[in-house]
């Protein structure tokens, strides 16, 4: 689980801004919203962030993303540059490093993860553990003229050093050290806990056109999702589903044959083709319930909002059942805005051990006073140079926000920030040609 995620010069972020799920001392709520993944760490499960149009709501989002992929995608050659966006609205900042600090919980140990680059390279990049005390894993720094990584390992990791000088002469200077991991085949205990976490914990952002109808699907058929539960979801939600089915599609096996005949490949490669396509090419249907009766209706043929429901179902079995961090760009999008608040219910009641982040413009949810709690609720705004100011509503002081004000009014009227600054609707055409 994440405990706090920190970014500097990132896209529309400047200067260092961090997310928090360390829960406040209020004891609102407490059994939906706070876990103790270990002992003395309170963590939130959810974080939903606010803030008009191109304030940075995705850009956290987006860092957290580029941090996962920086660890679990290195580069094969030095040659290669990140494809990396720091704060253009400043000609000091084109030139300063990007910076991301991450720290969770994986098994029970805390980590704490700091990774500087540019464009060109990882510049320096650090991994502590408290196991049971702060210790470090390792640090590196990159010698740039030479383009070669520098690594000290900690005290207390018990490593030879044939396999430490293994993993440093795979850490290219364009590679965090983890990403050298995965190239080397050596046992380290940490950098394995560290990585799994990257790979199974932290999922991709769904965002508004996400397709995730075939994530689910092969999930379900792997087990990893439970069918029967993705229905109950979507019955409770007042769709009248009965049932999902999967059925192959029928496809024209003499076309398949005739295109790999053009490609020229041999008979045994079209027919492995053949069968991957078949195995993969499916229809899925929604059963509905009318009456007495039960009609199949292909997916591709529901609304917007019974797709997206259905994929938000899907991920809610898969983040109920695993240990999983879901980021959700737009939770709103599609969904009627009784279903965002019965989504948001069902995760809170139901999850044990995962967390979402999401962004959204649906400011009616504040009026929930009774199931939310001030220190999920997180602003984006624009200063004055237009980066990216972050803070939470638990920051505000009694005087502005009170046990018993109205957040939604506040928000609304402008008394915490983070709306856009509209101006006159009237267009005066003679004086705007000028």
């Amino acid at each position: 689980m994440i405990i706090n995620f920190s970014i500097e010069n990132f896209r529309s972020i400047k200067d260092r801004i961090n997310l928090s799920f360390e829960a406040s001392n209020s004891k609102e709520l407490e059994e939906y919203y706070v876990l103790e993944p270990k002992q003395g760490v309170r963590l939130l499960k959810l974080a939903l962030i606010y803030g008009p149009n191109a304030s940075g709501k995705t850009n956290i989002l987006l860092a957290l993303d580029y941090l996962r992929k920086l660890v679990l995608e290195p580069f094969n050659n030095k040659a290669k540059s990140f494809d990396l966006k720091p704060f253009l609205f400043s000609s000091e900042n084109i030139d300063k490093n990007t910076v991301f600090s991450l720290e969770f919980i994986q098994n029970g140990v805390k980590y704490l993860y700091e990774v500087e680059l540019n464009q060109e390279s990882i510049i320096k990049e650090v991994l502590y553990f408290h196991n049971p005390n702060k210790a470090l894993i390792y640090k590196r720094k990159t010698n740039t003229e030479k383009q070669i990584a520098e690594v000290k390992f900690g005290s207390k990791i018990k490593i030879s050093k044939e396999e430490k000088d293994l993993l440093i002469g795979n850490t290219l200077w364009n590679n965090t050290v983890l990403g050298g991991y995965l190239k080397t085949n050596i046992d380290f205990d940490e950098l394995q806990d560290v990585v799994n976490w990257f790979k199974t914990r932290l999922l991709q952002i769904v965002y508004p056109k996400t397709k995730l109808i075939d994530f689910i699907i092969k999930r379900m058929q792997k087990g990893e999702i439970d069918r029967k539960i993705v229905v109950n979801l979507l019955k409770r939600a007042d769709f009248s589903i009965s049932d999902i089915v999967v059925k192959k599609k029928n496809i024209d096996e003499s076309k398949l044959e005739n295109i790999f005949n053009n490609l020229k490949l041999y008979e045994k490669q079209a027919e492995i083709m053949i069968e991957a396509i078949k195995e993969n090419t499916k229809e899925i249907f929604l059963q509905h319930y009318v009456g007495d009766s039960e009609y199949p209706l292909s997916i591709e043929d529901e609304s917007s909002g019974t797709k997206r429901y259905f994929e938000l179902s899907g991920i809610l079995s898969y983040i109920i059942k695993e240990r999983r961090i879901m980021p959700i760009d737009e939770l709103e999008s599609s969904l009627h805005p009784d279903l965002i608040k019965h989504f948001l219910l069902t995760f809170l009641v139901n999850a044990k051990n995962s967390q979402i982040i999401a962004t959204t413009h649906h400011r009616e949810l504040l009026m929930e006073r009774d199931i939310l709690r001030n220190d999920v609720i997180w602003f984006t705004d624009k200063k004055r140079d237009d980066s990216t100011d972050l803070f939470s509503l638990a920051d505000f002081h009694s005087s502005v926000i009170r046990n018993t004000s109205s957040v939604y009014k506040a928000y609304k009227i402008g008394k915490l920030g983070a709306i856009p600054n509209l101006q006159n609707y009237y267009i005066d055409w003679e004086n705007e040609k000028k």
